[in-house]
């Protein structure tokens, strides 16, 4: 899934690189409620910047990494028709998929075997809401169907590291195996990423559930991405697709 043109007069591709704009919410005794992610949505929104693209509404990208909000995604599920396990035993990825419905399920049956290639189980899939009326036709023109896988954790997993390295090569195997089709934004044990072909300003209606009063967490990094020189794209947004330096130290120290 990349959308960069090919080299063409002054331009080449072999040159781009990105410049970034960033902050970061925790609450330092761990305590998690909405307000952490609304902080961060509104630092987010005030990372104004002039941007690269020729539409107002067609950002470089924006994003958020939050813990898993399994008070959440425990609702959600369940009125999907399946459980989750208590937090800490399962996984969400967060995944760009194809907007054609074949496509979906081609990429959902690779995604399930080579999860029970690597002893894990996929406990099931949920459709993200989204708002595309707030795209430029720029960046709806390239929106991809977004979903979320839920990994349960096997038996034989010795703790919580040993978990993120098997996510870890489940992702790998699967970006490897779907290079075009699919494209993973995230995929852990603790944490979840929302990000698009968005400003910061359009993050937080673009995805409803990021307004929900019972998704939660002790800690956000938001990231906008000033793409003055390069070409956006949906995949490109947030590039933390698993954990900051920051974010690994406060979760290390037990969060």
């Amino acid at each position: 899934m990349q959308f960069l043109p090919p080299q063409q007069g002054l331009y080449d591709p072999r040159f781009e690189h990105d410049a970034c704009g960033m902050g970061f919410v925790v609450d330092v005794p761990g305590r998690r409620s909405h307000k952490i992610i609304t902080d961060a949505l509104t630092v987010l929104e005030n990372l104004a910047h002039r941007g690269a693209g020729c539409e107002v509404n067609s950002g470089d990208g924006a994003g958020i990494l939050l813990q898993i909000p399994h008070r959440f995604l425990a609702v959600q599920c369940q009125e999907l028709g399946f459980s989750l396990p208590p937090a800490g035993r399962y996984g969400v990825g967060m995944l760009f998929l194809p907007q054609d419905r074949a496509a979906q399920e081609r990429c959902q049956m690779v995604w399930q075997r080579i999860v029970v290639e690597e002893g894990q189980s996929v406990l099931g899939w949920r459709t993200v809401p989204v708002e595309p009326s707030v795209l430029g036709q720029t960046a709806r023109a390239c929106q991809p169907a977004i979903k979320q896988v839920f990994i349960g954790r096997g038996a034989d997993v010795a703790d919580d590291i040993d978990f993120e390295r098997r996510l870890y090569i489940i992702r790998k195997r699967c970006q490897a195996a779907l290079p075009e089709q699919c494209y993973a934004v995230s995929l852990s044990g603790r944490t979840l990423v929302y990000k698009g072909m968005l400003s910061g300003r359009q993050l937080r209606s673009f995805y409803p559930d990021l307004s929900a009063p019972d998704l939660e967490s002790a800690l956000a990094l938001v990231h906008s991405r000033f793409s003055t020189n390069t070409f956006p794209s949906w995949e490109r947004a947030h590039p933390l697709c698993y954990l900051s330096i920051m974010a690994r130290l406060i979760l290390c120290a037990g969060m």
